[in-house]
């Protein structure tokens, strides 16, 4: 019984014997392996950011907060208020409350954010699929498929999709650092309540892109455990360099 998918995307079977079966195989397969790996390639790319945070928040009982930039130059700029929203809506489902003058909020929500110059890394090209030697990078390891890499520049998710294409090919890329720092203060006595730092390693500096996934990595299992350096991986999206 040859599975095949219907035109609702579900698998169906069909009973084929001999020649005709062979000769109806071939030409399935070669729209249902193509679509295996198109499926593949978009699972296998989430946005992946480094995230430490240190918590000293009490329970939330609906505290006042509000969203200012850390950098002055930032301050009242159309691109930081896109942003702030963000950590608005977030700091709500929470169950904070915000205001619109900081100067009477319970909590001031401090953030910042930055990419840096970027760094030029000379990698070979790697295909997973085909190779049965270990990919070695930085960062941790990982696993794709059978073949193990390392996170960081020699990441395959980092270099595009779900391999790289042909072989020995020496190729060099800029990688970028985005950084998203937050922090949050009690205003009656300033004490420090929150410090939190979410930083990706991309070929991106398109931070209409970057800090919205960094945002949203932050807030992933917040405010997390006080100290813990984890790695979190927010869904993917569509390629917006």
């Amino acid at each position: 019984m040859l599975m095949t998918l219907n035109d609702g995307g579900q698998l169906e079977g069909m009973k084929m014997t001999g020649s005709q079966s062979n000769k109806k195989t071939k030409a399935k397969l070669k729209y249902v392996i193509p679509l295996a790996f198109l499926a593949l390639g978009a699972c296998a790319t989430p946005f992946r950011a480094d995230v430490q945070r240190f918590d000293a928040l009490p329970a939330t009982q609906g505290q006042s907060f509000a969203v200012v930039a850390s950098d002055p130059d930032l301050s009242g700029g159309l691109e930081f208020g896109q942003y702030a929203l963000l950590v608005e809506q977030r700091m709500t489902e929470l169950g904070y409350r915000l205001t619109d003058d900081p100067a009477s909020a319970e909590l001031l929500v401090q953030m910042d954010y930055e990419v840096d110059k970027g760094r030029e890394k000379v990698v070979s090209d790697y295909d997973p699929f085909y190779s049965s030697i270990g990919y070695r990078g930085h960062l941790g390891r990982g696993y794709y498929g059978r073949h193990r890499y390392r996170y960081g520049y020699h990441d395959p998710f980092l270099f595009g999709g779900h391999g790289f294409s042909g072989y020995g090919n020496v190729r060099s890329f800029t990688v970028y650092t985005t950084e998203l720092d937050l922090k949050i203060n009690r205003q009656s006595d300033g004490q420090r309540l929150f410090e939190g730092t979410a930083e990706a390693r991309s070929r991106s500096k398109n931070l209409t892109y970057l800090v919205p996934n960094l945002v949203e990595a932050m807030f992933t299992n917040f405010p997390g455990n006080s100290g813990e350096k984890v790695r979190i991986s927010v869904a993917p999206e569509k390629d917006r360099k």
